[in-house]
């Protein structure tokens, strides 16, 4: 009887034990939608720059409710757009996600092969390959977004937005419910086949309402009188790049409806184009029902126009400074929309940027600061050195991504040594002033270079895309086609340190100086969502931001 008694009373227990697993198992607390603002070329400091010009619901909101990360850096070179979003939500870097640029060359066919391309999909909403012929098919790993499909069956939607095929494509990974990048030939958002066949009619009824027409209409001018733009240059240097037909880079830009005419991607170098990815993303988020269901949706987002026009303008203009201003209220007004239609505690946004943005080589020199251009004649000179010493030309195939490509082909056929060639335009690379390290990329682990450098260059390297030698600048020195505004690329601080601030469910208030990476932002959502980390992670969860236990 006794006996009896205990084996009741340990099923009571058991079954007890049971239930109360399956109730805190059900009860499993998820945001009901992610957003992930990636805005291409934001440097860290333009927070706190422009922050007496933000109003209090757009960044400034994301600083006083969210939690900032001010010490975050992209863990490998080159610091490339497409690179960065794929590390941002692969958890991952260039040696193991196969993305090592936005281009790259292919060294058994000599040819440029773009990040996103694909021939064996077709353009949906444009007759231009060129723009619409895109896939993930270059991407080796999972995304976090992958990874949120699979965790629920796939009922979980995933839609990327952006003006750039790379920055949609990417970032929503394999097998997601849509991507959208927009379509200079025709100023619409488009998609490929590798998604749909046809596109929605609520994007065939957004394109009809010829939105980018709307937002050029008045042309671009200040938002504020042009004599408080006290964080930037005088409106009109030398070494900046106007917008469309402008003749000069001074405010107003007046001609822009009649620019868009002629070519629809003028509205990229405008604050315009931000505010039109957004408004798309409204549209998305409305017609997808995004955050509705029972399942956590993820909307990608990757504000481009920050890109353009920092390529133009250079970090320290007008121009620059106007449009973060106009993002910080187009930001404002989107979380509101997320509050309004989500619920202000329902939502987990985060806000980062794919690399930073090197100051103008102009503006460097004007205020007494080192600067240059060390890729000048590089190839030529560099083939004419190989010339004299071998008596044979086309032994440098070509220069991407900081990375010197060697001919295989003409090194074989002409039986000279692959490791002296090498060594030779080591050499040579390493006597220009301009260049701080030239190495050989696969002997990087034995190379005498400091950290973090050293650590950056071998996360960078994939043996079966990358070059033979990789170039490293010295502080300020710029590829010589930014000889106009600026570029990116470097392992550098200001190419390498970006913002990250996280806000909305699962996070507490505040902010560290503690070192983390880009690579850290896949594995702490992951990690909030009780899902797998991707395929190919390296990252750690940021463990200090998160308040769900």
């Amino acid at each position: 009887m006794f006996d009896k008694t205990i084996k009741v009373l340990f099923i009571s227990f058991a079954l007890t034990g049971l239930n109360a697993q399956k109730k805190i198992i059900g009860t499993i607390k998820k945001p009901k939608l992610v957003v992930g603002i990636v805005v291409d070329q934001m440097r860290w400091d333009y927070l706190y720059r422009y922050e007496k010009k933000y109003r209090k619901d757009g960044f400034k909101r994301m600083l006083k409710e969210g939690y900032s990360l001010n010490n975050v850096h992209i863990p490998y070179i080159p610091t490339i757009t497409a690179v960065g979003h794929t590390s941002i939500y692969t958890g991952s870097v260039p040696s193991i996600h196969g993305i090592i640029g936005n281009n790259w060359l292919d060294k058994e066919t000599g040819k440029s092969v773009y990040c996103t391309a694909d021939p064996n999909v077709a353009p949906v909403g444009s007759d231009d390959r060129k723009n619409g012929s895109h896939s993930p098919v270059n991407l080796w790993t999972t995304t976090v977004t992958d990874q949120l499909r699979i965790a629920s069956n796939f009922r979980s939607k995933v839609v990327g937005v952006s003006l750039k095929d790379r920055a949609s494509i990417l970032p929503a990974g394999h097998n997601p419910t849509a991507a959208f990048w927009f379509d200079d030939s025709t100023g619409n958002f488009i998609t490929s086949t590798y998604y749909m066949n046809e596109l929605p009619k609520w994007v065939n009824d957004f394109n009809n309402e010829k939105h980018p027409e709307k937002f050029l209409s008045n042309g671009w001018n200040t938002i504020l009188p042009i004599n408080e733009y006290t964080e930037s240059t005088q409106d009109n240097v030398l070494w900046e790049q106007p917008v469309g037909s402008a003749k000069q880079p001074v405010f107003p830009y007046e001609n822009l409806m009649t620019d868009y005419s002629k070519n629809k991607g003028v509205i990229r170098t405008t604050p315009f184009g931000n505010t039109l990815t957004l408004q798309f993303a409204k549209s998305a988020l409305d017609h997808y029902e995004l955050g509705k269901g029972d399942e956590t949706d993820f909307l990608a987002i990757n504000l481009a126009s920050t890109d353009y026009i920092g390529h133009s303008y250079g970090p320290n203009s007008v121009e620059v400074e106007d449009t973060y201003i106009r993002l910080d209220n187009d930001l404002a007004a989107f979380f509101k929309t997320l509050d309004e239609k989500i619920g202000k505690n329902n939502y987990l946004v985060f806000l980062s940027a794919d690399h930073g943005g090197a100051n103008s080589e102009g503006f460097l020199k004007s205020n007494k600061i080192p600067s240059g251009f060390f890729d000048e004649d590089l190839k030529r000179s560099l083939e004419e050195e190989l010339q004299k010493k071998y008596q044979s030309e086309r032994i440098v195939l070509g220069i991407d991504n900081y990375q010197i490509y060697l001919n295989d082909a003409t090194i074989n056929e002409k039986g000279l040594n692959t490791e002296k060639v090498k060594s030779i335009v080591i050499d040579y690379l390493n006597k220009k002033p301009e260049i701080l390290f030239a190495f050989d990329l696969k002997a990087t682990a034995i190379t005498p270079i400091a950290e973090p450098l050293k650590s950056r260059a071998i996360a960078g390297y994939n043996w079966k895309r990358s070059g033979d030698v990789q170039i490293v600048p010295r502080d300020g020195m710029l590829p010589s086609y930014a000889k106009k505004g600026t570029t990116h690329g470097a392992w550098n601080s200001y190419d390498s340190h970006i913002p990250l601030i996280f806000m909305g469910w699962g996070i507490r208030n505040g902010k560290s100086n503690t070192d983390y990476y880009m690579t850290d932002i896949a594995p702490t959502i992951s990690a909030l969502l009780h899902i797998q980390f991707p395929s190919g992670n390296v990252g750690n969860p940021i463990s200090e931001v998160i308040k769900i236990k």
